[in-house]
């Protein structure tokens, strides 16, 4: 049986006929038989997919041959087609839903008046340099950061990508606007928008982890700044680096060590729970909590 592959990618980059792009994806994944969810936009395309790795190789050489897309950084990790439920290609307004489409502008060269990329090295000699006055600032969902997260990272209080917006609006973090602010996010994605979105509100110094946390994590693992698990959105639910991980989440039953998530066994609900091997042998313990329902 021949060996599968997952891989992650984006690009900012001008799309005149978004529709057109969905088509040509849509065709080229179905006639690979490759499954993952593809969303495309007037500012580019953000992608996961997954299958036969000679499949997802030819899907790399024929999605580089369109022009914009030459120069697309596709990250690779294992992982099998079977972890997403089926090949999802859709248009949106935009490629990551922060719900501010009109404050973004995109040229050939990418996101315009994004924060400054550093390449892990440069994240690591950053902090050597300027010390405790770095600050991480977590561009996902806060939920994610609960199994993993660059080290005294500032987490904002967001359920989902849409609520950035209203977060740095709220003057919280306007105590930081002066300091030296790193943003990082999955695969990189995310922070090319939300470097943009803060240096638009007055934040002087922004940048970005260049790739994300898997790029980081591919080149430092556990010996780095990194600490935990990074949570993806597949059936994999997690990724753990080489090398010893620290376990930095709890059990949401009996606060036990664990980076786990497991989804509501409610069907009606969304919410994913934090649980350890233990508390997961009692089927019921994979229900929301009373409270938790409360909060949705």
């Amino acid at each position: 049986m021949e060996a599968q592959k997952v891989i992650l990618y984006y690009c900012f980059t001008p799309l005149k006929d978004p529709d057109a792009v969905r088509l040509w994806q849509r065709n080229l994944c179905e006639s690979l038989g490759l499954k993952g969810r593809i969303l495309i936009s007037p500012h580019g395309i953000n992608g996961t997919v997954g299958g036969d790795m000679s499949a997802v190789k030819r899907y790399v050489r024929l999605t580089k041959e369109y022009p914009g897309f030459k120069h697309i950084d596709f990250k690779w990790s294992d992982g099998h087609g079977d972890d997403f439920p089926r090949l999802r290609v859709r248009v949106r307004d935009e490629i990551v839903s922060f719900g501010a489409p009109d404050e973004l502008v995109v040229d050939r060269h990418g996101v315009v008046g994004g924060g400054v990329r550093l390449t892990p090295s440069q994240v690591n000699q950053l902090v050597a340099e300027r010390g405790d006055g770095v600050v991480f600032f977590d561009g996902r969902n806060a939920f994610e950061a609960k199994i993993g997260k660059f080290k005294n990272a500032v987490v904002p209080d967001v359920r989902t990508t849409r609520d950035f917006v209203g977060e740095l609006d709220s003057g919280k973090y306007d105590h930081l606007k002066d300091r030296p602010i790193v943003t990082y996010c999955t695969g990189g994605v995310r922070c090319e928008v939300l470097s943009s979105v803060m240096r638009t509100r007055g934040f002087s110094e922004v940048y970005q982890v260049d790739g994300g946390i898997v790029r980081y994590g591919e080149q430092f693992a556990n010996g780095g700044l990194w600490e935990g698990s990074l949570y993806i959105f597949d059936a994999r639910m997690n990724h753990e680096f080489p090398g010893e991980t620290k376990v930095i989440g709890a059990c949401e039953r009996c606060a036990a060590p664990t980076s786990r998530f497991y989804n509501c066994a409610n069907l009606a609900c969304r919410k994913l729970i934090l649980l350890c091997d233990e508390c997961t042998k009692d089927n019921v313990s994979t229900s929301c909590s009373p409270q938790h329902a409360d909060s949705r």
